[in-house]
């Protein structure tokens, strides 16, 4: 599978910069399997703020529950390594949406891992699935758009899709 190259991923906005700390590396000496999904998905919430998805959206009676998860991994993150997310919206359907959120290795300068995920709006209340807001689903929307238009070519895990 063709991903897209550091160069093209660069471009879009980085969410949870920071260097990889000591205390997520493993035994292999670089960042442990699990810290590479919790920073995949800290940078997606924060991207997700500026569509209408607040951190602390769940106060106000919604959520975003993630239901699958494809991971590659492509090349190691070692500890003191320079580190950013990059999220890119493929679409949605009343309740879910489909992201590729890619993690960078900005200090050597490439694509290290990317996780591809469906998440869910839930209703906190009935804690089961629910129409997007209409707010919300229009800015999912228009950013699905402006995604749709970046100059690479999407590559997908293929088995993970909206339903």
């Amino acid at each position: 599978m063709k991903h897209p190259t550091y160069d093209e991923l660069v471009g879009l906005p980085a969410y949870v910069e920071q260097p990889v700390p000591m205390p997520f590396e493993d035994i292999n000496g670089h960042l442990n399997v699990r810290h590479y999904i919790g920073i995949a998905s800290e940078g997606l919430d924060e991207s997700l703020v500026s569509i209408g998805i607040p951190f602390n959206w769940p106060m106000q009676g919604h959520a975003c529950f993630s239901a699958e998860h494809h991971c590659t991994f492509l090349h190691e993150l070692r500890t003191g390594d320079r580190m950013s997310a990059r999220v890119r919206l493929l679409g949605r359907s009343e309740r879910a949406a489909h992201t590729l959120v890619y993690l960078l290795d900005d200090t050597h300068e490439r694509l290290s891992y990317v996780m591809e995920e469906i998440f869910l709006h839930i209703d906190m209340e009935t804690r089961r699935t629910a129409p997007w807001p209409a707010e919300v689903a229009a800015a999912l929307d228009e950013r699905i758009a402006e995604h749709a238009e970046l100059p690479f070519s999407v590559h997908t895990s293929g088995c993970v899709a909206l339903r």
